[in-house]
């Protein structure tokens, strides 16, 4: 039986777990939800970047991705920086759709489950 370690665990939740060779990451947003969805989709990136390193691996490696806009008009803003991220060739599913999301200024949050390396 495989054992899961987490990581970052706070009393409501843990930034990631991994389990077996599958790594899941909690929703990821902004730290400064001040900036447009070019500038909070960057940082949302650069989070994941960061935690899939930690688990061993990196976005080629992404199973599947999660993308929740708080407003869908937001969209084109949000691609043009995911599109110059996402490693060519590794494109992952994803699913895209439109939420109110905990905190008003922000405007994106992502989730991703990716393989280990």
């Amino acid at each position: 039986m495989s054992e899961i370690q987490r990581f970052d665990v706070g009393a409501r939740m843990s930034e990631m777990a991994v389990h077996g060779a599958t790594v899941y990451l909690a929703g990821q947003v902004a730290a400064d939800g001040a900036q447009d969805i070019g500038g909070q989709t960057r940082q949302v990136l650069a989070a994941i970047d960061a935690l899939l390193a930690r688990a061993g691996t990196d976005k080629r490696r992404i199973l599947m991705a999660q993308i929740f806009l708080a407003d869908i008009a937001d969209f084109a803003g949000m691609n043009s920086v995911w599109d110059g991220w996402v490693a060519p060739g590794h494109t992952p599913p994803r699913a895209t759709v439109q939420a109110r999301l905990a905190k008003p200024e922000w405007k994106v949050e992502i989730v991703v489950t990716a393989a280990l390396a």
